[in-house]
């Protein structure tokens, strides 16, 4: 396994294009694609699946520091997971050893619209129906007013149906040249109703399910004793009309209603991460963009106090924020369980990787999909405040979707 300052030698890679080959390498069912800001990591096989039993969410930093020490065991130096973790407690994590890392300098190519040609011919179906998702929208406002609870991130779903297997190779390689500021990823999941994890290190089985996205927000990154973290909360559709998407840029980071929801965010975010830092700045909020999306950002960095605390344990404590969940998290957590007719899975849970060191990235699971042979699940969600419009909130969530739909080829009203 490489590690983070070694150089790429397994693939002849040149200088100016070791990204985009590291992208093209990627091959679904046996790989893991994590392309950042900062770099691209590109995970090839599984040398083991850390056992479902230490994946369960209690406790999970600690059992999977367990799974280290078993690696080390077996000759692994320096180990690292890679996988996802799923937005509630109902499954387990699905975290792999790899059998080779390659890294690379960040993607820097940009291809305006994501390439259209090729796109499959799909069935939609809307989970709720957007009427429905409304009528959400509105039971949970009500909520609010009786003071319940201060905000609740409520999602819907597109379940989308080919005539033949998604591409995912195509469709990762739309979602990280259309937006390399974003933080695309590629994860191989167990197909539905199948376990995919073995008790022992060794060949294990190939997927053929992916969870595949690209979030514009970070969760929490650890380098040595340095912490990052760049919570989102607020946000406007981009308007391919310039002046019209300046205009939304500037009402984003005057509009009370959304830096109340941001600051809401900040403050937990800076709360869970104060207790392992010794130090910790938290500046003003800037607007910044995806290529879907105006989003508040605000970039939070410490320096740990304890060089034992790993990426994966910070991104524990953080996990949910209330940018996916809400205020307070546990009984938005039960509103959203009472009102979304779908399983969120790993949908707004995180994605990333965490080595033996404690080093690691984990990104927020948002813009992303559910694929499995012919069958796409897309997620969206909105952040529903006081002062929140059912119908903005869902042309909010429609316009998310465009992410995941460009990267189709797909250009339709949802």
């Amino acid at each position: 396994m490489t590690t983070i300052d070694s150089e790429i030698d397994s693939i002849d890679l040149v200088a100016d294009d070791a990204a985009a080959r590291l992208l093209a390498a990627y091959e679904a069912g046996s790989s893991f694609l994590f392309s950042t800001p900062r770099g691209v990591l590109l995970a090839r096989g599984v040398a083991a699946t850390v056992p479902k039993t230490q994946c369960a969410r209690e406790n999970l930093p600690q059992r999977v520091s367990e799974f280290f020490n078993s690696a080390a065991e077996f000759g692994h130096r320096n180990p690292m997971v890679v996988g996802a973790v799923p937005f509630g407690n109902d499954l387990p994590a699905h975290l792999v050893l790899p059998e080779d890392v390659l890294r690379a300098e960040p993607l820097n190519v940009v291809v305006p619209q994501s390439p259209r040609s090729g796109a499959p011919d799909c069935e939609v179906h809307p989970v709720p129906a957007p009427a429905e998702y409304e009528r959400g929208v509105r039971r949970v406002l009500r909520r609010l007013e009786d003071g319940e609870l201060s905000k609740v991130v409520l999602a819907r779903s597109l379940e989308l149906t080919a005539a033949e297997p998604i591409d995912v190779r195509t469709v990762l390689k739309n979602l990280a040249l259309a937006d390399p500021a974003s933080y695309t990823f590629a994860v191989d999941l167990p197909k539905r109703g199948e376990d995919g994890t073995r008790d022992s290190f060794g060949p294990q089985p190939l997927l053929r399910r992916t969870f595949l996205g690209a979030s514009p927000e970070l969760l929490v990154s650890r380098r040595g004793m340095q912490v990052r973290s760049n919570p989102m909360a607020g946000s406007r559709p981009r308007s391919a009309d310039p002046a019209e998407d300046r205009r939304r840029a500037a009402e984003l980071s005057t509009s009370d209603k959304d830096l109340r929801e941001h600051a809401a965010v900040v403050e937990a975010v800076a709360e869970a991460l104060r207790p392992y830092c010794c130090e910790l700045r938290v500046p003003e909020p800037s607007v910044i963009s995806t290529n879907a999306m105006w989003h508040l950002a605000t970039e939070v960095t410490g320096e740990l106090r304890d060089p034992a605390t790993s990426s994966l344990e910070l991104a524990d404590a953080l996990h949910p924020t209330p940018a996916v969940c809400g205020t307070p998290v546990h009984r938005a957590r039960e509103v959203i369980a009472e009102t979304e007719p779908f399983e969120r899975g790993y949908y707004a849970g995180m994605v990333g990787w965490c080595d033996a060191a404690g080093d690691g990235e984990w990104v927020v699971a948002i813009r992303c999909a559910d694929v499995e042979d012919e069958s796409l699940r897309l997620y969206a969600g909105a952040g529903i405040v006081a002062g929140s419009d059912p119908a903005d909130e869902l042309a909010e969530t429609s316009a998310k979707f465009r992410t995941a739909l460009s990267a189709m080829g797909l250009d339709q009203a949802v």
